[in-house]
């Protein structure tokens, strides 16, 4: 598989073409995910306590189902960059008046692909396969992991005592992680200044690349510990099965893991029970192919990671909502979250670009 999926036109993602511009809002679009994913990291073995946090830290309205990466990622060996990245107490190109808010549009919605209840462990024997066969990042000391994906989430937005679900725009965001992970910079349109912001900190990320060739590579030894960092750490209100199964998918798609880790991830998360694979699913650069996934039955969301047909290379993931919520706000085929991976590489310095000189 590429580490450097192929980029089509943003244009081509014909399910965002309805999202336009929208000036009223209550919070900037993925605020809510923010504070939650601040309040989150702050358990994460206590990062970054010695900064001041950028913005108060606000409790939602209630859980909104995009934000799987804060409410279900284990901490320890399992505390993903993602949710880490976003969360952390930072400082430095983050106040409000630095950063343009994104814009958003009606809710995101999408075809429901049709589940294979049997195909899930063939399919991910398949991509196990081609991910052995992968070239691993190499890396040395002093270098950092550069992610750079297009992202877009959905949620309520309420004006003038109306709510209505509406989604972001389709948006950049780049984050860089030193090995160790002590140092890194995130820069994400809407949520960032075109500076970005630094994620330094005395304490290392337990994501970091350096502590990812640490955890075992056999796939019943894998999945056993990240049930057991789950089974600590998660939402008392997300199923043990599927905090295991979204936990796997964001090291997958948020970090750069050794090929052998990525390879047994992959087998790890074909023994988990209810895995499905799926026949159709659309990363968010409009990109089509098939698909992983987990139902979680207390939100009625399925969790989809997306791989291209033929190579089998992890194109993105993406949340889809299968059944309507009970609240009735998130209608059966609502996308709650999406991403695409647009490059994954080792640079030379912090805030560097592949290609480019620190």
């Amino acid at each position: 598989m590429n580490a450097s999926p192929s980029q089509p036109h943003p244009a081509e993602w014909t399910e965002t073409k309805a999202l336009l511009p929208s000036v009223e809002r209550d919070l900037p679009a993925g605020r809510h995910q923010f504070h939650k994913e601040q309040m989150m990291a702050q358990i994460h073995e206590d990062l970054r306590t010695d900064r001041t946090p950028a913005r108060p830290a606000l409790a939602p309205r209630r859980r909104n189902p995009f934000l799987r990466r804060a409410i279900l990622l284990p901490a320890g060996a399992f505390a993903l960059a993602g949710a880490v990245v976003a969360g952390l107490t930072l400082s430095g190109g983050n106040k409000d008046g630095d950063k343009a808010a994104l814009a958003t549009g009606p809710a995101l919605t999408t075809r429901i692909g049709a589940a294979d209840t049997k195909g899930a462990p063939q399919l991910l024997d398949r991509i196990s396969l081609a991910a052995a066969d992968t070239s691993g990042p190499t890396v040395h000391d002093g270098q950092f992991i550069y992610i750079a994906s297009k992202v877009a989430s959905t949620f309520p937005k309420t004006v003038d005592d109306k709510t209505t679900v509406v989604s972001q725009e389709l948006h950049d965001r780049q984050t860089w992680m030193s090995l160790d992970g002590k140092d890194g910079w995130l820069i994400e349109a809407g949520e960032t200044s075109d500076e970005g912001i630094t994620l330094a900190g005395p304490n290392p990320v337990s994501s970091a690349y350096n502590t990812l060739t640490k955890l075992p590579t056999d796939p019943d030894a894998l999945l056993r510990q990240i049930y057991k960092e789950s089974d600590a750490n998660r939402d008392p209100e997300v199923p043990r099965d599927q905090a295991a199964f979204v936990a796997i998918g964001d090291l997958l798609n948020e970090s750069y893991p050794p090929a052998d880790l990525s390879a047994a991830l992959y087998k790890a998360a074909a023994k988990i029970p209810g895995v499905v694979a799926v026949d159709d699913a659309v990363d968010a650069m409009g990109r089509h192919g098939v698909a992983v996934a987990r139902q979680n039955d207390t939100d009625g969301q399925r969790t989809e990671w997306i791989f291209d047909r033929k190579t089998l290379e992890l194109l993105g993931d993406r949340t889809v909502q299968v059944k309507a919520d009970k609240d009735g706000e998130f209608k059966a085929g609502t996308v709650t979250s999406i991403s695409a991976i647009t490059r994954r590489a080792v640079v030379d310095g912090n805030k560097q670009t592949p290609g480019k000189a620190s």
